[in-house]
Parts: structure tokens; C-alpha cells; sequence
């Protein structure tokens, strides 16, 4: 919540990373957030450190390593085998002519830093190594110092039904055949009319008023308020009314402009600012649904959904599965897909609010509201216990990227695909989230699918 506007693999596309904004208005002081995380950034959105620049406290992240750091740089690693991911390379700064990095440079990054991960012995060796094989990038952020907004996301579970019975009435729908999208980025371009011609799509409540999606429901939710969160996240885990279980994510969206439902309710005087939260906007759902619907409807953007097998839920832009504490979600016209990142920021808990987080992280993922070098979103693992932390996390910090010198890059060659193993067939609700979850809540810290917040906000 996932260029999430390419997907092949697309959860988020606009509309998912969205929704960390939820919450993000009303949670800090304005000294925390100095400037405009959410302006346009021009010009170069990565800078690359010298010799006497500071650097990453890389050590620090080391000590964070787990099994999600791991799998995502697998899941990384699979992007880069596929030929369709050499479109995006080279990679170059934005408005500039300067060159990142290469297809095989950042493919064999990914490589040498998960060889470097498990073959070090302890975070002294690793630092010494690490900088001895990496440059080091670093995001230009939207103050002088370089700082970039972190807010989390994470992907929902919702009931459902594949039929509209009993409480189940508010229908997601398939992708429509009329909806363009351009074949590089995924960008919504219009709607494919009868003569030919590209015209932007109806608006939300016409949409939904109209009827004009009627037959290509894919599943049916209990509110709108639950649809309208799951437009948001761009993915959801969906239990059925026989306990079986389905994965649905992003499959495109309309052209129509996107309006932030958490912001123009505290504008209203229905929320207060200090208040806002997911939960808040559930709570005045239920007390007053009207409202909420009221303003629901001014957000005309619309998403589409597909249905996902479970081994590739959640999955972020890249069509790779999204890891908890080890995926970030960033604008892909600033920065390159599938690399090695390190965030520098604090990260939600359970217990003991922000705490410090240093913590090697892959850019598998983008949103709507992640369109600027200044933000990032931290993914936060799927249900209730991720959209507590994900709808809390709103914090500055610093964020770096890391590609193999040079000299380094053949020693590191991107290994062959691995033949595809038969998948097993999964009905039963998955123990994933609690394991995720708990991860979230360690000291060392850490904080979509969707932002949790961008979208709500």
C-alpha cells in the first residue's frame, strides 16, 4: 500500500500508499515538520556523499537484521531476474544527466549486501566491508538538512463475501476494460470511449451512482467506509463468511484527482486535529455514516482490484511481496526500484512511542501520496496491531541509498531464476500478521496495502 501505478505485481499504485497519511495530520508539532514534505521536488533527488561527508550509522542497522531483511532481499533479487525490470536502467538523478546506477550495478548490490549480511561476523567487520564495497547515496529530503518525512502503511483484513448477501452490499470491482493506463508506468490516462477517443473517467459518486460497473463486482465489503479503506491501501486480506481467505490488490485507476478524507473532516469540525486517527474516523462512521459517505464521495479517484494468490500478498509495485520492517515505499521517478536503502529515522511502538530506528530497508513500493524526495513509507505488516503503528508513525529522519562501487560489481553476478515450485492451496487465515506484529513492537523499534495515512489524511 506498492510504481504502485505499473503493477504487474501492483498493490498500491496511487491510491494505496496513500493511506499513511491517515493520520499524519495532528500528530506531531509543526517543528518537526519544518517544511513541505509533500511539495514537488526539483531537480536531483539523490546527492552522493564523499570521503568527508558523514555517514549512515551502518552498524546500527546491521544489529536490526532479521528474516524479513532477508526475504525481501530475495524478493528484490527475483525483480531484477525478470527482463521487463531493465526498462527502468540506468538510472539517472532526476532532471540530470548523471547516472546512479546500472540494471547489473543495483541487481549486484543486492547480491553482495545479502552475501555481506550473512558472512560477516560482527557489525565492526560489516561496517569496514561495507564501505569499502558501497557508494553511498543520499535523498535530498525537503529541508536544508536533508530530512524526509517517514509515515507507515500497512494492509488490512477485512470480512467479506464473494456475493452480496446479508451485510456484505458494497461491492470492489475488477478492472474495467475502458480504463488506459500508460504501458511503461501505469499512469491512469482516461477512459477508452466507443469512437476511439480517451476522456477522463466519471468521479467517484458518479461511479457508484451510475451503476455503470454493474457485472464486474469482485467482491463485496460491509461499509463503504471498509471500500473506500481498502481504495486507500490498494490491498486487503479478505476472511469469507465459510473462514476461507482471499487476497485482492491493485489493479489500476481512474484519472480523477485524489482528496484526502482525514483532513477535510477535521476541516469540517467533525474530528478534532489532535484526534485523528483511523480509529477516530471509524468511530463517527458509526455514529454518523452519512457524513463520512458525504465526504468519501469528494475524493473522485477510484481504484480496481485483482485477486492475488497468497504467496504474493502483499504485494508492492515491483509485483513482489512487500516484508514487514524491510520494505519502503518511495516516488519512482526520484529514486530506483528494488534497491538497497537504509532509513535513519524513529520508528512507533506499542509501549514506548517513537524510538530510534536505524534499519536496512529495500524500495519495493510507491503510492499517491509518495510523490516527492522528502517522504517515505515504511511498511508495517497487515491487520489491527500494524494499523496502530503504521497510523502513529509520523517522524523525520534520513534516508540513504547503496550501490556497489564499480570494481565490485563483477564479483557479484546476478544468480539464474530458480525454477517455479508447484503452489499449495491456502484457505485457512494465515498466523503471519501476529509474528509481524510482534517484530514491530521490540525495542530496537520500527514502524502499508496503503499508507496508513496519506490517503485517510
Amino acid at each position: 500500500m506498492m510504481d504502485r501505478t505499473t503493477f504487474g505485481g501492483a498493490l498500491r499504485a496511487a491510491a494505496v500508499a496513500a493511506l499513511a497519511t491517515i493520520v499524519l495530520a495532528g500528530c506531531r508539532t509543526s517543528k518537526e515538520v519544518p517544511g513541505d514534505p509533500f511539495a514537488p521536488t526539483d531537480g536531483p533527488g539523490l546527492v552522493k556523499l564523499g570521503p568527508n561527508d558523514p555517514m549512515p550509522d551502518v552498524s546500527a542497522a546491521y544489529a536490526r537484521k532479521s528474516f524479513y531483511l532477508e526475504r525481501a532481499a530475495n524478493e528484490s533479487i527475483g525483480w531484477f531476474q525478470k527482463p521487463s525490470s531493465k526498462q527502468w536502467f540506468p538510472f539517472k538523478n532526476q532532471g540530470t544527466s548523471e547516472e546512479v546506477c546500472t540494471h547489473e550495478q543495483a541487481a549486484s548490490s543486492v547480491v553482495a549486501f545479502r552475501d555481506l549480511l550473512t558472512s560477516s561476523a560482527n557489525a565492526q567487520e560489516f561496517s569496514a566491508k561495507f564501505f569499502e564495497m558501497f557508494d553511498v547515496w543520499q535523498s535530498v529530503g525537503y529541508t536544508a538538512d536533508r530530512e524526509v518525512l517517514f509515515t507507515g502503511y500497512y494492509s488490512p483484513i477485512f470480512h467479506a463475501s464473494r456475493e452480496p448477501e446479508g451485510k456484505f452490499q458494497f461491492p470492489l470491482y475488477t478492472r474495467p476494460a475502458d480504463l488506459v493506463s500508460d504501458p511503461v508506468t501505469g499512469q491512469p490516462l482516461g477512459r477508452k470511449m466507443a469512437d476511439g477517443s480517451t476522456q477522463p473517467w466519471p468521479t467517484r459518486a458518479e461511479i457508484e451512482s451510475s451503476g455503470m460497473l454493474k457485472g464486474t463486482e469482485l467482491v463485496y465489503v460491509e461499509s463503504k467506509l471498509d471500500a473506500y479503506i481498502i481504495h486507500v491501501n490498494g490491498s486487503a486480506k479478505l476472511i469469507m463468511p465459510d473462514n476461507s481467505v482471499m487476497y485482492i490488490g491493485y489493479a489500476g485507476k481512474t484519472d480523477r484527482p485524489y482528496f484526502g478524507l482525514g483532513s477535510a473532516l477535521v476541516e469540517a469540525g467533525a474530528i478534532p486535529k489532535s484526534q485523528l486517527s483511523l480509529s477516530s474516523i471509524r468511530r463517527l462512521y458509526r455514529t454518523n455514516a452519512a457524513l463520512v459517505d458525504q465526504y468519501i464521495e469528494k475524493n473522485e479517484s477510484y481504484v480496481f482490484f485483482t485477486e492475488y494468490p497468497n504467496d504474493r500478498w502483499p504485494a508492492g509495485s515491483l509485483g513482489t511481496r512487500v516484508n514487514e520492517d524491510a520494505t519502503i515505499a518511495t516516488d519512482k521517478t526520484i529514486f530506483p526500484r528494488g534497491g538497497l536503502v537504509m532509513v535513519d529515522t524513529r520508528a512507533n511502538t506499542f509501549t514506548r512511542g517513537l524510538v530510534e530506528y536505524k534499519n536496512f530497508m529495500f524500495d519495493q513500493d510507491t503510492g499517491g501520496a509518495i510523490r516527492a524526495a522528502g517522504r517515505a513509507d515504511l511498511y508495517m505488516g497487515n491487520g489491527a496491531a500494524a494499523e496502530l503503528l503504521a497510523g502513529g508513525q509520523v517522524a523525520n529522519g534520513k534516508m540513504y541509498y547503496f550501490f556497489l562501487k564499480p570494481e565490485f560489481i563483477a564479483q557479484f553476478p546476478l544468480p539464474a531464476p530458480e525454477a517455479k515450485k508447484p503452489r499449495k492451496a491456502d484457505a485457512t487465515p494465515s498466523a503471519e500478521p501476529a509474528k509481524q506484529n510482534a517484530n514491530l513492537a521490540k525495542p530496537a523499534a520500527r514502524k502499508a496495502q496503503a499508507s496508513a495515512g496519506d490517503d485517510l489524511k
